[in-house]
């Protein structure tokens, strides 16, 4: 075996080491993290701020500890405006994140690198085109944004106004739900489902439900889902997220047939906790 043959031969079975040996070393240090309980005064603080942490029941609410303590392991929290990321702020926008995660397979935001974190809403610049090709650039002031699948902005002050005012309002649970939708392969509010043939339900069902939101404040009506949910269907996903968690029993009894959709999509059922 000549030098070089050889050199190809090692260089190629470091490559495979390095492909298999980097998710090995992931999920070992995953479950490393998720073996770690949460201290006391960590669950504390949860169900003091959280009130889907007390509702949860026992082997559920294990399961968020464990995603929570992977989150706040792997992921980076990123202070803007001069504002000082604590412990607690990322124990509280982790935990609401992973809500997501409950009754779903495998993964804790697997391409999500950093969270960057406002002290209130931010300005964000926005370049969109219509059916035209007129370009129109304009800046956005905003609660909350899924840049893509590898960031995501949020206002601490409105982190903290979640469910406040009564209505089913919270802005981690909206923008991790876009990154569900990002995460799926598109922006067109279904996000990945066990099957196709769910997520052609999904389509099918959120399309009625987004018509006739549409319909009821082209009448006047007042609605339970916020009317920015009727912006587009990547809004409309979104914005349901946020009631199905926040108020699942409400959003049960006005939209039965939408609170069904979002229990075969989140393989949960809130109301029940």
């Amino acid at each position: 075996m000549n030098t070089a043959f050889a050199i190809v031969i090692a260089t190629g079975l470091l490559v495979i080491a390095v492909i298999v040996g980097r998710p090995l070393l992931a999920a070992h240090r995953r479950a490393r993290l998720a073996a770690r309980a949460l201290s006391r005064r960590e669950r504390v603080l949860l169900r003091r701020r959280l009130p889907q942490y007390r509702r949860l029941p026992a082997a559920l609410r294990r399961r968020l500890d464990g995603l929570t303590a992977v989150f706040v392991g792997e992921k980076e929290f990123v202070g803007c405006r001069g504002l000082a990321v604590t412990p607690e702020m990322r124990l509280v926008v982790a935990a609401q994140a992973c809500l997501l995660l409950l009754g779903r397979d495998g993964t804790c935001y697997d391409r999500l690198r950093s969270v960057l974190i406002y002290p209130s809403q931010f300005i964000a610049p926005e370049t969109w085109q219509d059916e035209h090709g007129v370009v129109t650039e304009e800046e956005r002031v905003l609660a909350g944004q899924a840049w893509d699948v590898s960031r995501i902005l949020l206002s601490w002050e409105d982190v903290q106004e979640a469910g406040n005012d009564g209505e089913p309002s919270n802005v981690v649970i909206h923008e991790f739900a876009h990154y569900l939708d990002h995460e799926a392969g598109g922006t067109d509010g279904a996000p990945a489902f066990a099957t196709a043939a769910e997520r052609r339900q999904w389509r099918q069902l959120a399309e009625r439900e987004f018509a006739a939101l549409r319909a009821a404040l082209d009448r006047g009506e007042e609605p339970f889902l916020d009317a920015y949910a009727a912006e587009d269907p990547v809004e409309f996903f979104a914005v349901a997220s946020e009631a199905f968690f926040e108020q699942p029993r409400e959003l049960a009894h006005r939209l039965p047939e939408l609170y069904r959709g979002l229990v075969s999509c989140y393989r949960l059922d809130p109301a029940a906790w």
